[in-house]
């Protein structure tokens, strides 16, 4: 088919939800809990989510018009962003490396999977747990293990004072607690 008849963006390669997220060649590290997440958000899309937009869409395919037809649309639109988003889920699901902090080694020291207790300059304690970048979640305390605060608590240990550098400024923060809960 001519070029002439695509749009621009028809590619997969050219989805930025199939993007890799990760830069070079950096492991696609996952905890065990955020790995049967993401299968089970894939089983669900493939199993349950999909089989129902099929359905919704040939009945609206079968009221005749396609082009006023909202049932119709809709779903084809919904087809595509689930089929997007089962792409992006196999890849990552295929590259992921489980690292499962219940056997991580030299517990007295941050790496993948820990939760760390640390406090501010300004006296503020935070807590936040090292996960794979698909599983990070701000809100609930769980850090994408490539973030600036991971990379400066990567390796410290309990008592260990680091310096968290940011694009605009620099903070020393102390650790106070490594532990390994997941």
């Amino acid at each position: 088919m001519s070029k002439a008849f695509t749009k621009e963006g028809d590619g997969e390669d050219d989805d930025p939800d199939i993007a890799d997220p990760l830069p070079g060649t950096t492991k696609n590290y996952m905890t065990p809990t955020g790995f049967a997440q993401a299968q089970a958000e894939l089983r669900t899309l493939l199993y349950t989510e999909r089989p129902k937009v099929v359905e919704v869409v040939s009945w609206a395919a079968g009221n005749g018009d396609r082009s006023e037809n909202g049932d119709y649309i809709y779903g084809k639109k919904r087809l595509r962003e689930i089929d997007r988003r089962v792409r992006y889920l196999s890849k990552r699901i295929e590259s992921a490396e489980v690292v499962d902090p219940a056997l991580q080694q030299h517990l007295e020291q941050v790496f993948f999977g820990a939760t760390v207790a640390y406090a501010r300059t300004d006296g503020r304690e935070q807590r936040v747990t090292l996960v794979g970048i698909d599983e990070a979640d701000a809100s609930a305390g769980k850090i994408s293990w490539l973030s600036p605060l991971a990379q400066a608590l990567l390796k410290a240990a309990e008592g260990d004072v680091v310096t968290l550098r940011t694009e605009n400024s620099s903070e020393k923060i102390e650790v106070l607690r490594v532990e390994y809960l997941l």
